[in-house]
């Protein structure tokens, strides 16, 4: 059975920086292709106190009103079209200073390596568990 973190907000709100009458929740975006991360990662998230927002591509997160209030960002390498590390770019150009936790399923350390040296948080290899993610999420929340 999921925990039930209590006291963080009102999550039936919109997870775009819209404050609770219990305060407010840091917002996490998450952009990946994969519709079953979209559907699954928010769940997790929310479960740890988070407030959450999924997109299917950058592009689709960058048109959207959470870019601004985002406080971390899990973010796929791999995409059809702008790929993860494209986002970062775009954001470093628009001057957008968002940690990032990268999610990938190839394994490949020198892509990881090369990631982190341009200012991601961490990169994980999916699967990855709930552990990784959460200490991963609470070094980009003291970053940002």
């Amino acid at each position: 059975m999921p925990r039930t973190v209590a006291a963080f907000g009102d999550a039936s709100r919109d997870a775009c920086g819209k404050k609770s009458m219990n305060g407010t929740r840091s917002l996490v975006s998450v952009v990946d292709d994969d519709e079953s991360v979209r559907e699954s990662l928010p769940d997790l998230l929310k479960e740890f106190g988070f407030a959450a927002r999924a997109f299917s591509s950058p592009e689709e997160f960058l048109a959207s009103d959470c870019v601004g209030q985002t406080r971390c960002l899990i973010l796929d390498i791999a995409m059809p079209g702008m790929t993860g590390p494209g986002l970062q770019q775009e954001l470093k150009r628009r001057r957008q200073e968002i940690p990032i936790v990268f999610i990938t399923a190839q394994r490949d350390e020198t892509v990881c390596s090369r990631l982190r040296e341009q200012g991601a948080v961490a990169c994980l290899f999916k699967p990855f568990s709930d552990t990784a993610l959460l200490q991963a999420l609470n070094v980009a929340l003291r970053v940002s």
